[in-house]
Protein backbone atom coordinates (compact mmCIF):
# COMPACT_ATOMS: atom_id res chain seq x y z
CA UNK A 1 0.00 0.00 0.00
CA UNK A 2 2.81 2.62 1.07
CA UNK A 3 4.79 1.76 -2.45
CA UNK A 4 1.39 2.16 -4.19
CA UNK A 5 0.44 5.57 -2.70
CA UNK A 6 3.74 7.05 -2.50
CA UNK A 7 4.26 6.35 -6.00
CA UNK A 8 1.15 7.97 -7.01
CA UNK A 9 2.02 11.19 -5.10
CA UNK A 10 5.37 11.59 -6.24
CA UNK A 11 4.87 10.72 -10.12
CA UNK A 12 5.16 14.54 -10.50
CA UNK A 13 8.76 13.90 -9.39
CA UNK A 14 9.66 11.63 -11.62
CA UNK A 15 8.14 12.95 -14.22
CA UNK A 16 10.28 16.46 -13.36
CA UNK A 17 12.94 14.12 -13.48
CA UNK A 18 12.81 12.78 -17.01
CA UNK A 19 12.53 16.40 -18.23
CA UNK A 20 15.27 18.21 -15.99
CA UNK A 21 18.75 16.57 -17.37
CA UNK A 22 17.97 13.79 -20.37
CA UNK A 23 21.00 12.10 -18.22
CA UNK A 24 20.54 8.68 -19.89
CA UNK A 25 23.37 7.55 -22.61
CA UNK A 26 20.57 7.14 -24.71
CA UNK A 27 18.98 10.40 -24.27
CA UNK A 28 22.69 12.28 -25.26
CA UNK A 29 22.86 10.09 -28.64
CA UNK A 30 21.57 12.86 -30.47
CA UNK A 31 22.03 16.42 -30.67
CA UNK A 32 19.38 18.27 -28.62
CA UNK A 33 18.41 21.83 -27.97
CA UNK A 34 15.94 23.38 -25.24
CA UNK A 35 12.59 24.57 -26.95
CA UNK A 36 13.13 27.86 -26.47
CA UNK A 37 15.49 27.76 -29.89
CA UNK A 38 13.18 26.58 -32.95
CA UNK A 39 11.61 27.68 -35.85
CA UNK A 40 9.84 31.59 -35.74
CA UNK A 41 12.27 32.66 -32.87
CA UNK A 42 13.10 35.77 -32.68
CA UNK A 43 17.24 36.12 -31.40
CA UNK A 44 18.02 39.97 -30.07
CA UNK A 45 19.46 42.26 -32.18
CA UNK A 46 23.04 43.68 -31.61
CA UNK A 47 24.45 41.82 -29.22
CA UNK A 48 26.39 37.98 -28.92
CA UNK A 49 23.69 35.58 -28.60
CA UNK A 50 24.06 32.04 -26.42
CA UNK A 51 22.78 29.08 -27.96
CA UNK A 52 23.52 26.01 -26.20
CA UNK A 53 22.24 22.31 -25.84
CA UNK A 54 22.85 18.61 -25.43
CA UNK A 55 25.21 16.01 -26.49
CA UNK A 56 27.36 12.68 -26.31
CA UNK A 57 30.65 13.93 -24.12
CA UNK A 58 32.84 14.69 -26.44
CA UNK A 59 31.10 15.77 -29.53
CA UNK A 60 31.66 18.07 -31.61
CA UNK A 61 28.62 20.46 -32.31
CA UNK A 62 28.84 22.82 -34.78
CA UNK A 63 26.21 26.27 -35.24
CA UNK A 64 25.65 27.86 -38.42
CA UNK A 65 23.12 31.10 -38.85
CA UNK A 66 23.30 33.60 -42.03
CA UNK A 67 27.49 33.97 -42.91
CA UNK A 68 28.73 32.05 -39.94
CA UNK A 69 29.42 28.75 -37.89
CA UNK A 70 30.67 28.21 -34.51
CA UNK A 71 32.21 24.88 -32.87
CA UNK A 72 31.80 23.65 -29.25
CA UNK A 73 32.60 20.05 -27.93
CA UNK A 74 30.39 18.62 -25.48
CA UNK A 75 31.50 17.99 -21.85
CA UNK A 76 31.61 15.26 -20.24
CA UNK A 77 28.20 16.41 -18.67
CA UNK A 78 27.65 16.51 -22.21
CA UNK A 79 26.32 20.43 -22.35
CA UNK A 80 27.58 22.41 -24.89
CA UNK A 81 27.20 26.04 -26.34
CA UNK A 82 28.14 28.69 -28.76
CA UNK A 83 28.18 32.46 -28.94
CA UNK A 84 26.50 34.16 -31.94
CA UNK A 85 28.05 37.27 -33.34
CA UNK A 86 25.56 39.90 -33.64
CA UNK A 87 23.42 39.47 -36.29
CA UNK A 88 21.11 42.44 -38.39
CA UNK A 89 17.84 43.07 -37.57
CA UNK A 90 15.49 41.29 -40.31
CA UNK A 91 15.39 37.91 -41.86
CA UNK A 92 14.16 35.42 -42.28
CA UNK A 93 17.21 32.92 -41.38
CA UNK A 94 17.92 29.30 -41.12
CA UNK A 95 19.78 27.75 -38.45
CA UNK A 96 21.27 24.64 -38.54
CA UNK A 97 23.12 22.73 -35.66
CA UNK A 98 24.71 19.66 -36.62
CA UNK A 99 26.65 17.08 -34.37
CA UNK A 100 26.42 13.30 -35.31
CA UNK A 101 22.97 14.21 -36.28
CA UNK A 102 21.38 17.70 -37.66
CA UNK A 103 18.68 19.95 -36.37
CA UNK A 104 17.24 22.50 -38.55
CA UNK A 105 15.34 25.66 -37.81
CA UNK A 106 13.36 28.20 -40.06
CA UNK A 107 11.73 31.45 -40.27
CA UNK A 108 14.26 33.17 -37.69
CA UNK A 109 13.93 36.90 -37.45
CA UNK A 110 16.53 39.06 -35.59
CA UNK A 111 14.88 42.51 -34.05
CA UNK A 112 13.77 43.13 -29.89
CA UNK A 113 13.72 39.94 -28.09
CA UNK A 114 11.57 40.89 -24.72
CA UNK A 115 10.80 38.66 -21.33
CA UNK A 116 6.73 38.74 -20.08
CA UNK A 117 6.49 37.97 -17.08
CA UNK A 118 5.04 37.89 -13.29
CA UNK A 119 1.57 36.10 -12.04
CA UNK A 120 -2.02 36.13 -13.47
CA UNK A 121 -2.35 39.78 -14.97
CA UNK A 122 0.49 38.93 -17.19
CA UNK A 123 -0.39 35.86 -17.79
CA UNK A 124 -4.06 37.33 -18.77
CA UNK A 125 -3.97 36.81 -22.57
CA UNK A 126 -6.26 38.49 -25.17
CA UNK A 127 -9.06 36.61 -25.36
CA UNK A 128 -9.61 37.83 -21.53
CA UNK A 129 -8.67 41.48 -22.40
CA UNK A 130 -11.04 44.16 -23.65
CA UNK A 131 -12.37 43.73 -27.35
CA UNK A 132 -11.09 40.58 -27.89
CA UNK A 133 -12.62 40.10 -31.20
CA UNK A 134 -11.22 43.34 -32.51
CA UNK A 135 -7.52 42.57 -31.49
CA UNK A 136 -7.98 39.49 -32.92
CA UNK A 137 -9.01 40.52 -36.30
CA UNK A 138 -6.53 42.85 -37.02
CA UNK A 139 -3.49 40.73 -35.68
CA UNK A 140 -1.97 40.61 -38.68
CA UNK A 141 1.75 40.67 -37.46
CA UNK A 142 4.01 38.20 -39.14
CA UNK A 143 7.27 39.85 -37.59
CA UNK A 144 5.37 39.57 -34.09
CA UNK A 145 6.21 36.61 -31.94
CA UNK A 146 5.68 34.49 -29.06
CA UNK A 147 6.45 31.89 -27.06
CA UNK A 148 4.29 30.32 -23.81
CA UNK A 149 5.82 28.59 -21.36
CA UNK A 150 4.13 25.72 -19.22
CA UNK A 151 3.32 26.08 -15.55
CA UNK A 152 5.67 23.41 -13.60
CA UNK A 153 6.45 23.97 -10.44
CA UNK A 154 9.72 21.73 -8.89
CA UNK A 155 13.07 22.09 -7.36
CA UNK A 156 15.60 20.54 -9.60
CA UNK A 157 16.17 22.64 -12.95
CA UNK A 158 14.19 21.43 -15.52
CA UNK A 159 16.25 22.14 -19.22
CA UNK A 160 13.13 22.03 -21.65
CA UNK A 161 9.36 22.25 -22.48
CA UNK A 162 9.28 20.30 -25.62
CA UNK A 163 5.51 20.74 -26.20
CA UNK A 164 6.00 24.84 -26.49
CA UNK A 165 7.09 26.53 -29.37
CA UNK A 166 7.20 29.93 -30.94
CA UNK A 167 4.30 30.86 -32.52
CA UNK A 168 4.23 33.99 -35.22
CA UNK A 169 0.96 36.61 -34.66
CA UNK A 170 -2.30 35.66 -36.80
CA UNK A 171 -5.54 36.31 -35.90
CA UNK A 172 -5.96 32.86 -35.03
CA UNK A 173 -2.92 32.81 -32.35
CA UNK A 174 -3.48 35.74 -30.62
CA UNK A 175 -5.89 34.70 -28.32
CA UNK A 176 -3.70 33.31 -26.60
CA UNK A 177 -0.70 35.41 -26.36
CA UNK A 178 -0.34 37.56 -22.74
CA UNK A 179 -2.50 40.50 -23.45
CA UNK A 180 0.38 42.65 -21.88
CA UNK A 181 3.12 41.06 -23.47
CA UNK A 182 0.90 41.14 -27.21
CA UNK A 183 0.17 45.10 -26.38
CA UNK A 184 3.76 46.04 -25.14
CA UNK A 185 5.52 44.20 -28.16
CA UNK A 186 3.12 45.29 -30.94
CA UNK A 187 3.62 48.96 -29.74
CA UNK A 188 7.81 48.66 -29.85
CA UNK A 189 7.17 46.79 -33.68
CA UNK A 190 4.67 49.84 -34.59
CA UNK A 191 7.32 52.28 -33.33
CA UNK A 192 10.63 50.33 -34.41
CA UNK A 193 10.01 48.59 -37.30
CA UNK A 194 11.42 45.65 -35.86
CA UNK A 195 10.73 42.29 -35.47
CA UNK A 196 9.88 41.72 -31.73
CA UNK A 197 9.54 38.35 -29.78
CA UNK A 198 8.19 38.13 -26.71
CA UNK A 199 8.82 35.01 -24.07
CA UNK A 200 5.82 34.37 -22.04
CA UNK A 201 6.44 32.56 -18.64
CA UNK A 202 3.94 34.11 -16.51
CA UNK A 203 2.39 32.32 -13.83
CA UNK A 204 -1.17 32.63 -12.00
CA UNK A 205 -0.92 33.59 -8.32
CA UNK A 206 2.57 32.82 -7.89
CA UNK A 207 4.54 34.82 -5.09
CA UNK A 208 7.76 36.43 -6.01
CA UNK A 209 9.89 33.83 -3.92
CA UNK A 210 9.18 30.89 -6.13
CA UNK A 211 11.06 32.98 -8.96
CA UNK A 212 13.86 33.32 -7.46
CA UNK A 213 16.96 30.48 -7.03
CA UNK A 214 16.29 28.66 -3.53
CA UNK A 215 19.93 28.85 -2.16
CA UNK A 216 20.08 32.83 -2.91
CA UNK A 217 17.11 33.17 -0.62
CA UNK A 218 18.47 30.93 2.02
CA UNK A 219 22.13 32.79 1.91
CA UNK A 220 20.42 35.98 3.02
CA UNK A 221 19.22 36.24 6.71
CA UNK A 222 15.93 38.37 6.13
CA UNK A 223 14.89 35.32 4.44
CA UNK A 224 15.40 33.21 7.11
CA UNK A 225 11.70 33.19 8.33
CA UNK A 226 10.29 32.93 5.24
CA UNK A 227 12.46 29.70 4.89
CA UNK A 228 12.08 27.95 7.85
CA UNK A 229 8.15 27.68 7.47
CA UNK A 230 8.95 26.62 4.12
CA UNK A 231 11.39 24.00 5.29
CA UNK A 232 8.54 22.54 8.05
CA UNK A 233 6.25 22.57 5.80
CA UNK A 234 8.19 20.01 3.64
CA UNK A 235 9.43 17.54 6.52
CA UNK A 236 5.37 17.53 7.14
CA UNK A 237 4.80 16.27 3.86
CA UNK A 238 7.75 14.03 3.87
CA UNK A 239 7.12 13.02 6.98
CA UNK A 240 3.31 11.93 6.25
CA UNK A 241 4.45 10.45 2.92
CA UNK A 242 6.50 7.99 4.71
CA UNK A 243 3.85 6.64 6.84
CA UNK A 244 3.53 3.30 5.96
CA UNK A 245 -0.31 2.79 6.94
CA UNK A 246 -1.79 6.46 5.93
CA UNK A 247 -5.29 7.04 7.45
CA UNK A 248 -8.12 8.93 4.96
CA UNK A 249 -7.15 12.22 7.00
CA UNK A 250 -3.60 11.63 5.70
CA UNK A 251 -4.36 10.81 2.19
CA UNK A 252 -6.29 13.96 2.07
CA UNK A 253 -3.71 16.33 3.93
CA UNK A 254 -1.06 14.63 1.59
CA UNK A 255 -2.68 15.76 -1.47
CA UNK A 256 -3.38 19.32 -0.50
CA UNK A 257 0.50 19.37 0.99
CA UNK A 258 1.96 18.13 -2.39
CA UNK A 259 0.19 20.84 -4.26
CA UNK A 260 2.20 23.21 -2.18
CA UNK A 261 4.98 21.53 -3.02
CA UNK A 262 4.76 21.69 -6.79
CA UNK A 263 2.84 24.76 -6.60
CA UNK A 264 3.75 28.70 -7.53
CA UNK A 265 4.59 29.69 -4.08
CA UNK A 266 7.14 27.28 -2.86
CA UNK A 267 11.18 29.39 -2.61
CA UNK A 268 12.87 28.35 -6.07
CA UNK A 269 9.62 26.27 -7.87
CA UNK A 270 9.05 28.30 -11.05
CA UNK A 271 13.27 29.33 -10.91
CA UNK A 272 13.54 25.60 -11.33
CA UNK A 273 10.30 24.50 -13.21
CA UNK A 274 10.66 27.67 -15.92
CA UNK A 275 12.63 30.33 -16.07
CA UNK A 276 15.70 27.78 -15.94
CA UNK A 277 15.19 26.34 -19.11
CA UNK A 278 15.28 29.77 -20.65
CA UNK A 279 17.31 32.12 -18.48
CA UNK A 280 20.32 33.47 -20.65
CA UNK A 281 18.52 33.44 -23.89
CA UNK A 282 19.33 36.31 -25.48
CA UNK A 283 16.82 39.48 -24.96
CA UNK A 284 16.60 43.08 -24.42
CA UNK A 285 14.70 43.42 -21.39
CA UNK A 286 11.94 42.03 -19.22
CA UNK A 287 8.44 43.41 -18.21
CA UNK A 288 6.50 42.17 -15.37
CA UNK A 289 3.55 42.47 -13.30
CA UNK A 290 3.16 40.46 -10.06
CA UNK A 291 2.60 41.92 -6.18
CA UNK A 292 -1.15 40.83 -5.93
CA UNK A 293 0.53 37.29 -4.02
CA UNK A 294 2.70 39.26 -1.89
CA UNK A 295 0.64 42.07 -0.35
CA UNK A 296 0.45 40.89 2.96
CA UNK A 297 4.23 40.91 3.29
CA UNK A 298 4.93 44.13 1.73
CA UNK A 299 7.74 45.46 3.37
CA UNK A 300 9.71 42.26 2.93
CA UNK A 301 8.84 42.95 -0.87
CA UNK A 302 11.15 45.82 -0.48
CA UNK A 303 13.74 43.59 -0.77
CA UNK A 304 12.87 40.64 -2.24
CA UNK A 305 11.37 42.63 -5.62
CA UNK A 306 14.99 43.90 -6.25
CA UNK A 307 16.40 40.60 -5.00
CA UNK A 308 14.43 38.80 -7.41
CA UNK A 309 15.49 41.61 -10.32
CA UNK A 310 19.07 41.40 -9.58
CA UNK A 311 19.32 37.43 -8.98
CA UNK A 312 17.76 37.58 -12.81
CA UNK A 313 20.51 39.89 -14.19
CA UNK A 314 23.65 38.47 -12.69
CA UNK A 315 22.39 34.71 -14.09
CA UNK A 316 21.33 35.88 -17.51
CA UNK A 317 25.20 36.96 -17.74
CA UNK A 318 23.88 39.90 -20.17
CA UNK A 319 24.27 42.82 -17.38
CA UNK A 320 21.90 44.80 -16.23
CA UNK A 321 19.70 44.72 -18.77
CA UNK A 322 16.20 46.64 -18.27
CA UNK A 323 12.93 45.51 -16.34
CA UNK A 324 9.89 47.54 -16.16
CA UNK A 325 7.33 46.40 -14.13
CA UNK A 326 3.28 46.93 -13.34
CA UNK A 327 2.34 48.84 -10.50
CA UNK A 328 -0.95 46.86 -8.78
CA UNK A 329 -4.00 48.27 -10.16
CA UNK A 330 -7.02 49.52 -7.73
CA UNK A 331 -8.96 46.77 -6.25
CA UNK A 332 -11.11 45.54 -3.90
CA UNK A 333 -14.01 48.08 -2.19
CA UNK A 334 -13.75 51.69 -1.75
CA UNK A 335 -13.67 53.28 1.34
CA UNK A 336 -15.27 56.17 2.42
CA UNK A 337 -12.95 57.29 5.21
CA UNK A 338 -9.26 57.25 5.18
CA UNK A 339 -7.31 53.38 6.02
CA UNK A 340 -4.17 51.38 5.77
CA UNK A 341 -3.94 48.97 2.92
CA UNK A 342 -1.37 46.40 2.32
CA UNK A 343 -2.30 47.24 -1.24
CA UNK A 344 -0.64 50.59 -0.90
CA UNK A 345 2.40 49.40 0.60
CA UNK A 346 3.09 46.64 -1.84
CA UNK A 347 2.67 49.96 -4.28
CA UNK A 348 4.96 51.68 -2.66
CA UNK A 349 7.52 49.01 -2.21
CA UNK A 350 7.41 48.37 -5.62
CA UNK A 351 7.71 52.08 -6.32
CA UNK A 352 10.77 52.02 -3.59
CA UNK A 353 12.83 49.67 -6.28
CA UNK A 354 13.35 52.35 -8.92
CA UNK A 355 16.00 54.37 -6.37
CA UNK A 356 17.25 50.61 -5.51
CA UNK A 357 18.29 49.32 -9.02
CA UNK A 358 19.48 50.91 -12.37
CA UNK A 359 17.50 50.64 -15.77
CA UNK A 360 14.26 49.67 -13.76
CA UNK A 361 10.69 51.75 -14.44
CA UNK A 362 7.12 51.04 -13.26
CA UNK A 363 3.82 52.06 -14.94
CA UNK A 364 0.99 53.17 -13.10
CA UNK A 365 -2.29 52.20 -13.15
CA UNK A 366 -4.16 53.01 -10.34
CA UNK A 367 -6.70 54.39 -12.74
CA UNK A 368 -7.61 51.15 -14.64
CA UNK A 369 -8.18 48.33 -12.15
CA UNK A 370 -11.83 47.68 -11.26
CA UNK A 371 -13.13 47.15 -7.87
CA UNK A 372 -14.68 43.87 -8.40
CA UNK A 373 -11.97 42.08 -10.29
CA UNK A 374 -8.48 41.73 -9.56
CA UNK A 375 -7.85 40.93 -13.62
CA UNK A 376 -9.25 44.31 -15.23
CA UNK A 377 -9.61 43.66 -18.69
CA UNK A 378 -7.70 46.91 -20.13
CA UNK A 379 -4.77 45.62 -20.85
CA UNK A 380 -3.70 47.91 -23.87
CA UNK A 381 -2.98 50.75 -21.75
CA UNK A 382 -1.15 48.47 -19.21
CA UNK A 383 1.13 47.61 -22.32
CA UNK A 384 1.49 51.57 -24.20
CA UNK A 385 2.73 52.42 -21.16
CA UNK A 386 5.54 49.65 -20.15
CA UNK A 387 6.20 50.55 -23.77
CA UNK A 388 6.67 54.17 -22.89
CA UNK A 389 9.37 53.37 -20.88
CA UNK A 390 11.21 50.96 -23.04
CA UNK A 391 10.97 53.90 -25.78
CA UNK A 392 12.48 56.19 -24.47
CA UNK A 393 15.13 54.59 -22.26
CA UNK A 394 16.35 51.78 -24.36
CA UNK A 395 14.90 52.98 -27.88
CA UNK A 396 16.00 56.86 -27.86
CA UNK A 397 12.44 57.81 -28.85
CA UNK A 398 12.44 61.76 -28.58
CA UNK A 399 8.90 63.79 -27.73
CA UNK A 400 7.39 60.66 -25.65
CA UNK A 401 6.58 60.84 -21.74
CA UNK A 402 7.73 57.94 -20.44
CA UNK A 403 7.20 58.39 -16.58
CA UNK A 404 3.97 58.81 -14.51
CA UNK A 405 4.65 62.04 -11.88
CA UNK A 406 6.41 61.02 -8.66
CA UNK A 407 6.43 62.53 -5.16
CA UNK A 408 9.38 64.65 -4.75
CA UNK A 409 9.24 66.80 -1.57
CA UNK A 410 6.91 68.16 1.18
CA UNK A 411 7.07 72.05 2.74
CA UNK A 412 4.76 73.02 5.79
CA UNK A 413 3.47 76.39 5.33
CA UNK A 414 1.30 77.23 8.23
CA UNK A 415 -1.44 74.69 8.42
CA UNK A 416 -0.97 73.61 4.75
CA UNK A 417 1.56 71.33 3.10
CA UNK A 418 3.20 72.06 -0.28
CA UNK A 419 3.92 69.29 -2.08
CA UNK A 420 6.87 69.03 -5.48
CA UNK A 421 6.75 66.52 -8.03
CA UNK A 422 9.25 65.28 -10.61
CA UNK A 423 8.39 64.29 -14.16
CA UNK A 424 4.83 66.46 -14.77
CA UNK A 425 5.14 66.95 -18.46
CA UNK A 426 2.52 69.35 -19.45
CA UNK A 427 1.51 70.35 -16.31
CA UNK A 428 -1.54 68.64 -14.85
CA UNK A 429 -4.84 67.53 -15.82
CA UNK A 430 -6.90 66.38 -13.23
CA UNK A 431 -9.59 63.70 -14.36
CA UNK A 432 -13.41 64.31 -14.15
CA UNK A 433 -13.33 67.27 -12.16
CA UNK A 434 -10.91 70.59 -11.65
CA UNK A 435 -10.00 70.32 -7.75
CA UNK A 436 -7.57 66.92 -7.24
CA UNK A 437 -8.59 64.36 -5.07
CA UNK A 438 -7.26 61.86 -3.38
CA UNK A 439 -5.40 63.21 -0.72
CA UNK A 440 -5.36 62.77 3.02
CA UNK A 441 -3.86 64.55 5.77
CA UNK A 442 -2.80 63.68 9.48
CA UNK A 443 -0.84 65.37 12.21
CA UNK A 444 1.44 63.46 14.85
CA UNK A 445 -1.53 61.42 16.11
CA UNK A 446 -1.75 59.39 12.69
CA UNK A 447 -5.11 60.37 11.79
CA UNK A 448 -5.90 60.79 8.50
CA UNK A 449 -8.60 62.88 7.53
CA UNK A 450 -9.48 63.65 4.01
CA UNK A 451 -7.61 66.63 2.88
CA UNK A 452 -8.13 69.66 0.35
CA UNK A 453 -5.79 70.27 -2.39
CA UNK A 454 -4.88 73.04 -4.80
CA UNK A 455 -3.04 73.10 -7.59
CA UNK A 456 -0.25 76.31 -7.45
CA UNK A 457 0.97 78.24 -10.82
CA UNK A 458 4.46 76.67 -10.72
CA UNK A 459 3.34 73.14 -10.24
CA UNK A 460 3.54 72.48 -6.43
CA UNK A 461 0.06 71.17 -5.17
CA UNK A 462 -0.95 72.74 -1.50
CA UNK A 463 -3.08 70.16 0.80
CA UNK A 464 -4.57 71.07 4.05
CA UNK A 465 -7.63 70.54 6.20
CA UNK A 466 -9.07 72.67 8.58
CA UNK A 467 -9.81 69.51 10.91
CA UNK A 468 -6.01 69.03 11.01
CA UNK A 469 -3.85 72.13 12.41
CA UNK A 470 -0.27 71.16 12.27
CA UNK A 471 0.04 68.77 9.86
CA UNK A 472 2.75 65.68 9.72
CA UNK A 473 1.82 63.87 6.72
CA UNK A 474 0.35 64.06 3.38
CA UNK A 475 -0.88 60.77 1.33
CA UNK A 476 -2.54 60.24 -1.72
CA UNK A 477 -3.46 57.29 -3.33
CA UNK A 478 -2.90 55.01 -0.15
CA UNK A 479 -5.80 52.43 -0.27
CA UNK A 480 -7.09 49.11 -1.87
CA UNK A 481 -9.27 51.16 -4.38
CA UNK A 482 -8.17 54.96 -4.17
CA UNK A 483 -10.41 57.56 -5.30
CA UNK A 484 -8.08 59.27 -7.12
CA UNK A 485 -7.84 61.88 -10.29
CA UNK A 486 -4.88 63.40 -10.83
CA UNK A 487 -2.87 62.95 -14.28
CA UNK A 488 0.32 64.89 -16.31
CA UNK A 489 -0.71 66.81 -19.43
CA UNK A 490 0.63 63.33 -20.90
CA UNK A 491 -2.07 61.33 -19.67
CA UNK A 492 0.09 59.51 -17.06
CA UNK A 493 -1.41 59.09 -13.41
CA UNK A 494 0.27 60.24 -10.37
CA UNK A 495 1.97 57.80 -8.50
CA UNK A 496 0.53 56.93 -5.21
CA UNK A 497 2.64 57.99 -2.08
CA UNK A 498 2.73 58.70 1.04
CA UNK A 499 5.34 61.57 3.02
CA UNK A 500 5.53 59.92 5.99
CA UNK A 501 7.37 56.27 7.00
CA UNK A 502 5.13 55.30 10.18
CA UNK A 503 5.36 51.74 10.29
CA UNK A 504 2.64 50.15 8.18
CA UNK A 505 0.39 46.89 8.76
CA UNK A 506 2.76 44.21 7.13
CA UNK A 507 6.13 45.73 8.41
CA UNK A 508 6.44 42.24 10.62
CA UNK A 509 5.00 39.95 8.38
CA UNK A 510 7.85 37.47 7.17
Amino acid sequence: MRMAWTSRMCCWTLVGAALVALTGTEARADVKLPNIFGSHMVLQQGQKNKVWGLAEAGEAVTVSIDKQSHQATAGANGQWHVMLDPLAVGGPYAMSVKGKNEIKFDDILVGEVWVCSGQSNMQWNVNQSTDPDLERATAKYPKIRMINFPQIGVQEPIWTHNDRQWQVCTPETVGGFSAVGYFFGRQLHQTLDVPVGMINNAWGGSACEAWIKRETLAADEKYKPLMESWAAREKAFADLSAKTAPTDDDKKAIAGMNGQMRGNSRPGNIYNGVLKSHLGYGIKGAIWYQGESNAGRAYQYRDLFPLMIDSWRKEWGQGDFPFYWVQLADFKAEKTEPAESDWAELREAQTMTMTRLPKTGEAVIIDIGEGKDIHPKNKVDVGRRLARLALVNDYGIQGLASRSPIYKSMEKQGGKVVLTFEHTTGGWRPFDVNEPRGFTIAGEDKKFVHASAKILPNGQIEVWSDAVKEPASVRYAWADNPICNMFSGAGLPLTPFRTDDWPGVTINNK
